[in-house]
């Protein structure tokens, strides 16, 4: 028997959770579990919560309420009860889709808009869709199951599969009371020291997997599983040939239709500004759309001259005309926000800019329901400085040249110089593509957890085609953005209840990236060309032409004085993770060589320790999900 039922919660911590099972012997799904799922995600909406079961599938659902307020409720159910539906995202083209279907809708909703495509078109409903998405649909005519999630990969989306149960969610939490044995995947530890993070479709626990960028994921009666993509980044062919005045305007006004959708919305939107190029172009935009009336812009400090891009970001405020809000950033926020905040991302934080990240979306969420945000534009338009340096990549140096000692002789300042050499003195293409980014190098992977790899996580950047930018991007859209700035991204804005759109990433502005020529990206030695040819035309020099700063923590320190302590005892304590299951000795000598101040060994340390962190986290949560 179904049943449907609103669970109205009085208080949440942290847009939309979704999650369901299905009982592949057929025996019917408890309630109680699919609220105890739901409960993992209230933070992901705290407005509203319920459940949906219907003899071996049941569906949850956590809302926080962006767009038509008052109903859109769900588990929702199709015109003639056929199909089910949860859904965690934003349509942007929401009504000029309902204005093209022929369906009884009771709602003004875009959540039903998704059940009048998919009982016109089906699964190739997806392919209409414009925003950021991840949902599900039972279609109890067939009995399958369809998840979905957005192109980019904006919006998580994990699965778990075994002989007697399919379950899926907005995060790898709410699977756990579903999992009999939870166990870590040992094989994709070699990956996360490549990447801070685990590249999909797999994840840290074994059998968790997640449902790649731009894929669709059947589930049938049986149980079996297929996944096929619907969308794919243009080919090297689509490339078109456009004098560069032609390509400024084309990424302009791309740009200025996704920030003019991305403000769509019945609650309070604003913007995160950090005074860099991206930031501060996406909230001029946004500024002019509203008419120069009431945005909010947020930005975070960490106290350190180094680093601090405040200055900037209240000079671009200033600029717009936003009202500016600014947070300070210290090593206390990380020490008291560490576990707190790997929870919430179910894995490692890959960066020390997460427990940034989350302060400035509690800021801003005193504020707005709703933040834009720059990401992808420096994945899409090359505006990392390693992308100067794209081409060398293609070459091996000569073994007779020690990039490895040489590296090592640097001191900590020449942090760019030790980067390049680190990558550059891997073997192969793929792995000097991967290196500017790995914490640790391949044979660094070999020396500190004692073992090779048994699976290759190399695809992305082998699949790319075009020139050594081209495809330096095409690798960095399917890694390092999709599985660690987005990742980051929505978890952290999801802890303060957050929502976070990035209009950079719109698909229509990501396929004309990738189909311009690289000459516009990375132009005569300038990194993101283009974009700040269009950013010359609504902000000053002294904002477009300023140096990439990124968004940095002053961890170098920070791990010489007051985090020094704790890193020693969590990395080779006797309880430590990293201490019995990876080599101690590189593990004590990477501590010793940072707090002597010989060597900057911030990145491998941070990577190390989120890695312990997480781990101490996921051992309490077993142990408090056997107490109950």
């Amino acid at each position: 028997m179904a049943e449907r039922e609103s669970l109205n919660y009085a208080t949440g911590t942290a847009m939309c959770g979704i999650a369901g099972v299905r009982h592949l012997d057929g025996t019917a799904v408890s309630v109680d579990l699919l609220r105890g799922m739901a409960g993992q995600l209230i933070h992901r909406g705290p407005d509203d919560s319920g459940v949906w079961a219907e003899e071996s599938v049941g569906f949850a659902h956590t809302r926080l309420s962006i767009i038509d307020i008052a109903a859109s409720r769900q588990p929702m159910v199709g015109a003639g009860g056929r199909a089910h539906l949860v859904f965690n995202g934003e349509i942007l083209n929401y009504r000029e889709l309902r204005r093209g279907l022929s369906y009884p809708f009771k709602t003004d909703g875009d959540t039903e808009v998704l059940l009048a495509l998919h009982d016109k078109y089906g699964p190739d409903g997806v392919k209409l869709l414009r925003g950021q998405f991840a949902y599900a649909v039972h279609d109890t005519a067939t009995g399958s199951i369809h998840l979905f999630r957005d192109r980019l990969g904006i919006l998580p989306l994990y699965y778990y599969a075994d002989s007697r149960v399919f379950a899926f969610a907005s995060e790898i939490k709410a699977l756990l009371p579903v999992i009999d044995s939870t166990r870590i995947d040992e094989d994709s530890l070699h990956d996360y020291l490549a990447h801070r993070s685990v590249p999909a479709p797999h994840t840290l626990i074994k059998g968790v997997r997640k449902v790649p960028q731009g894929h669709h994921l059947v589930v049938e009666l049986d149980g079996t599983v297929k996944l096929t993509r619907y969308w794919e980044f243009p080919k090297a062919t689509d490339v078109r040939t456009v004098r560069p005045a032609e390509a400024v305007q084309l990424v302009g006004e791309a740009l200025t239709a996704s920030v003019r959708e991305a403000l769509v919305a019945d609650v309070p939107v604003g913007t995160y500004l950090s005074g860099g190029v991206d930031s501060s172009l996406v909230s001029a935009l946004a500024s002019r759309e509203r008419g120069g009336d009431g945005l909010h812009t947020f930005s975070a400090g960490f106290g350190d001259a180094r680093l601090d891009e405040t200055s900037y970001a209240r000079r671009v405020a200033d600029i717009i005309g936003s009202n500016h809000h600014e947070v300070l950033v210290t090593a206390d926020d990380f020490q008291r926000s560490w576990s707190k905040l790997t929870w919430h991302r179910d894995a490692p934080l890959s960066e020390p800019a997460d427990v940034a990240v989350f302060r400035l979306a509690q800021l801003a969420r005193e504020e707005v329901k709703v933040v834009l945000s720059g990401e992808g534009s420096d994945e899409l338009f090359g505006g990392y400085p390693k992308y100067r340096f794209a081409e060398l990549t293609r070459w091996a140096i000569p073994s007779g040249i020690p990039l490895r000692l040489l590296e090592r002789s640097l001191a900590s300042r020449g942090a760019r110089m030790r980067v390049a050499m680190r990558a550059l003195s891997e073997s192969t293409h793929a792995e000097r593509m991967r290196g500017w980014f790995a914490p640790f190098t391949a044979l660094e992977r070999l020396a500190i957890l004692g073992r090779s790899p048994v699976r290759c996580s190399l695809p992305p950047y082998l699949e790319g085609e075009g020139d050594a930018l081209s495809r330096m991007l095409y690798a960095d859209a399917h890694t390092w953005l999709a599985d660690n700035l987005l990742e980051r991204g929505d978890r952290m804005s999801m802890a303060a209840s957050l929502e976070l759109r990035p209009p950079f990433l719109d698909h229509r502005l990501v396929e004309l990236a990738f189909a311009l020529p690289s000459n516009v990206k990375v132009r005569g030695f300038k990194t993101k060309w283009v974009v700040k040819q269009v950013a010359r035309q609504h902000l000053p020099s002294a904002i477009v032409d300023r140096p990439k700063v990124g968004f940095k923590v002053p961890l170098d320190d920070w791990f010489r004085a007051g985090l020094r302590d704790m890193a020693f005892d969590l990395l080779t304590g006797p309880s430590s993770f990293v201490g019995t299951n990876f080599n101690a000795a590189v593990v004590k000598d990477l501590l010793a060589a940072h707090s002597s101040g010989e060597r900057d060994e911030q990145s491998r340390i941070w990577t190390l320790l989120s890695l312990e962190v997480w781990h101490r986290e996921l051992v309490k949560q077993l142990n408090q999900r056997l107490e109950i």
